[in-house]
């Protein structure tokens, strides 16, 4: 059980909300200036004066070592203890950190409500410069992602939020040069923009959100809310909604809306929406003034579980799927599932056979489980598992120059139908009848237990998910794979799946076959 940990700057009630924190998870409490002041005999001040500033500091990074290393504690450190970056990173590391913010009128209003001898570096002629000057020095508490603002909150309001943030999975991304997290939590889409500054986009740069007319009146005032909490200018730019919108055009369209509100090269673009919104955008990021920082904000199941991850953005051509396009890795995921409240049902449907996807490709206890969960009610641990799976493949092949080739499970045949159907068929559905086509062929070929196809097929029908062809010509579906850019030279490049977890990438399956 990893630990929570509350700090931010004096005065903006780490210990009452530490406190509250606890009792409300039945957790034992930490309050790190507390301990210190146990362990030295004397209080703070008396340590500053008799021992100076320096030595309180060495005890309060061996404290933060030593906690790191311990779990299932709620912490209240120090107003100045985690911006030390050593000390951060540890604690980072050890649980869920969350910086406590006010603003400066408040923080004076409450300290001087207290007691102030406790408060050695507040004894000054003028403590509300001496406040100033401290934020404006501790700015490196903008590194910490989760930032609640306690002014006016009662504190067990801010203990609430705590707590909800204190569920949230972070999953790191390694790729050639550097790396991202993606944050799946409930709630995060308040959080955008601390999170946006801990990834490293500058205070007062231009994000542009794009989304399309579905998804921005559901969710784009409170993302833009978010980032311009956090000292961002948010820029709204708006594509069309539909995978027929997928298309170089649409990108032209990016080009002139990021011009027209100012985005220059410090700047980000911010997917607000399903896959074919993070395909354009991430595009258009990937080739805007050679390329600006881009931050994914999945809407739709698929994209939290596929087409957020993994750097590949594009778009179509008329002779086929995903032809234009670039690897851009974002600098940042956030995934709140709450949003799938407003997905339609078939959306959801759509993003399952992805889930199960995976299952296939590598998580045979999350295929199976996908088989016993009641009422077909997907869980957070459920598209935390399916994450866990493409990262584990992305990581090992960036650029799809191997085993990353494994994720177009059901692809061949997917991309066929999709764009034989104008895509009236939705990605997850063509990848469904798509993956128990690649699943026969193995079957077919002795590659795998002629059983095995009827297992998936029975879970993705389960999951009210189509497994038959559509009925399109066959030749005209061998023609369309044909152009996939999946193929080798003249070959088409298969998926089979050999067992529930495991899969082989095939390029000699016979037409005939097929």
């Amino acid at each position: 059980m990893s630990n929570v940990i509350v700090t931010g700057f004096m005065g903006t009630g780490k210990t009452a909300v530490g406190q509250e924190v606890a009792r409300r998870l039945g957790r034992p409490f930490m309050d790190m200036d507390a301990e210190i002041e146990a362990r030295a005999g004397k209080s703070i001040p008396r340590i500053f004066a008799e021992d100076g500033e320096g030595a309180f500091r060495q005890m309060e990074a061996a404290l933060c070592e030593e906690l790191s290393a311990q779990q299932g504690l709620v912490i209240a450190t120090g107003g100045g203890a985690l911006v030390d970056p050593t000390n951060r990173a540890l604690m980072m590391r050890s649980g869920t950190v969350v910086c406590l913010t006010c603003d400066v009128d408040e923080i004076l209003r409450r300290v001087n409500k207290a007691d102030n001898f406790d408060r050695p570096l507040l004894d000054v002629a003028d403590p509300r410069a001496e406040i100033e000057r401290l934020l404006e020095a501790r700015r490196d508490y903008a590194a910490i992602p989760w930032q609640i603002d306690t002014t006016g909150l009662p504190v067990e309001e801010v203990a609430e939020r705590v707590v909800a943030l204190a569920d949230v999975i972070t999953l790191p991304v390694r790729y050639p040069g550097g790396r991202y997290e993606i944050h799946v939590g409930d709630g995060l889409l308040a959080h955008v923009g601390g999170a946006l500054r801990a990834a490293g986009a500058h205070e007062g740069s231009r994000v542009a959100v794009v989304s399309n007319p579905v998804v921005a009146p559901l969710y784009g005032a409170q993302v833009e809310a978010a980032l311009r909490s956090a000292g961002f200018r948010p820029l709204a730019c708006s594509i069309p909604d539909g995978g027929q919108h997928k298309t170089l055009a649409t990108v032209a369209t990016l080009y002139d809306q990021f011009l027209a509100g100012g985005l220059d090269r410090s700047g980000t673009v911010l997917s607000l929406g399903g896959g074919v919104t993070g395909d354009v955008a991430g595009f258009a990021a990937a080739t805007f003034m050679r390329g600006v920082r881009f931050v994914q904000v999945p809407t739709t199941l698929l994209a939290m579980v596929d087409a957020s991850v993994g750097g590949k953005t594009g778009v179509d051509l008329p002779q086929g799927k995903n032809l234009a396009g670039a690897f851009k890795q974002p600098a940042l995921v956030i995934i709140d599932p709450t949003v799938l409240a407003t997905l339609p049902a078939e959306e959801i449907r759509s993003g399952i056979a992805e889930v199960i996807k995976h299952g296939v490709i590598g998580d045979s206890n999350l295929f199976v489980e996908l088989t016993q969960v009641a009422n077909r009610q997907l869980s957070k641990s459920h598209i935390v598992r399916a994450l866990r799976v493409k990262t584990a493949v992305v990581e090992e092949d960036p650029y799809e120059r191997g085993r990353r080739t494994v994720l177009n499970l059901g692809h061949t045949v997917g991309h066929a139908l999709e764009r034989l159907s104008s895509f009236a068929l939705r990605h997850g559905e063509a990848v469904s009848i798509g993956m128990v086509a690649a699943a026969r062929i193995a079957g077919e070929l002795g590659r795998a237990d002629p059983r095995l196809a009827d297992r998936i097929e029975a879970l993705l029908t389960a999951w009210g998910l189509p497994v038959r062809c559509s009925p399109f010509d066959a030749d005209a579906i061998w023609e369309a794979m044909a152009h996939d850019k999946k193929r080798q030279g003249r070959s088409l490049r298969w998926v089979l799946p050999r067992a529930i977890g495991q899969v082989e990438i095939a390029e000699d399956v016979p037409q005939e076959t097929v």
